[in-house]
């Protein structure tokens, strides 16, 4: 009855749900871990970090990744170029941020967030840097990208605005050289109200993180589909072989055509 599985079209059909079903129950996994990885994450963001949490050098946080983003870092230089990033919300309400270049003892400069304003962009309204030598104290952030939340990335902006806060939009508005990260002061003077930190890119439970979930559900629906077809294939095999024995096929396998009804002639014989 079942040697019909050892026929080369069910071997195929065989190798292809053994392929499957392992196939698609690691891809639903790892979509699963990506989101229980986005949840670790935005309950760290959640919890925040400790208000006691010293600062730590500059350089000792490079490169910016998912441990060392929102870090308080600490730096001392001279600040520099001042421009005026528009187009930011803070509390529903906005305004811009006031961002001043910071020359750091190595020679490179750091953006440095001073703070926000309500209203349009407005250079006689920002506070002026101090002068001589400062030591700053931030939050650590990773530099912007034209994909970022809250960023102007399609330029036209006059002088002494920038779009995005990263190295790879001010290296042509700076002659020297940057540190690829910029830091947001959580206690600015001068009236201006402290930009917060944001969470490091992919993590979070936003948009991306619910079709992570999404695409786990689709992973288990596959290998659920892939089991339920094999076994109707299987099903219906099993139903032919048995009414192919039992001689329910035979007219559709002989091709026999239907007999015309036989009725009695005059003479009383039976005839066509």
């Amino acid at each position: 009855m079942h040697r019909f599985l050892l026929t080369p079209r069910w071997w195929g059909i065989n190798v292809f749900v053994a392929l499957a079903v392992p196939f698609c129950l690691f891809m639903g996994t790892w979509q699963l871990g990506r989101f229980e990885d986005r949840v670790a994450t935005h309950r760290e963001a959640a919890e925040g970090r400790p208000a006691d949490e010293a600062a730590a050098p500059l350089e000792s946080l490079l490169p910016v990744d998912r441990q060392t983003s929102g870090r308080l870092a600490s730096v001392s230089g001279q600040y520099a170029d001042q421009l005026l990033v528009p187009e930011r919300r803070l509390d529903g309400k906005d305004g811009f941020y006031v961002l001043t270049l910071l020359k750091t003892d190595s020679g490179k400069a750091v953006p440095v967030v001073r703070g926000w304003l309500p209203g349009a962009p407005d250079a006689g309204r920002a506070p002026a840097a101090p002068t001589g030598r400062v030591e700053v104290t931030g939050a650590l952030q990773a530099s912007e990208t034209s994909t970022s939340k809250g960023v102007r990335a399609q330029g036209g902006l006059p002088a002494g605005q920038l779009g995005v806060i990263g190295a790879a939009s001010l290296v042509n508005l700076v002659p020297y050289e940057l540190y690829d990260a910029w830091l947001t002061v959580q206690s600015p003077a001068d009236g201006m109200t402290p930009v917060p930190a944001q969470a490091p890119t992919n993590t979070g439970l936003d948009l991306k993180a619910f079709q992570n979930l999404g695409y786990t559900g689709e992973w288990f629906v596959f290998v659920a589909f892939v089991l339920f077809m094999w076994f109707r294939l299987y099903r219906r095999e099993v139903e032919t072989l048995r009414d192919a024995e039992a001689g329910l096929l035979a007219g559709a396998d002989t091709g026999a055509a239907p007999h015309a009804p036989v009725t009695a002639s005059a003479s009383g014989s039976p005839a066509e």
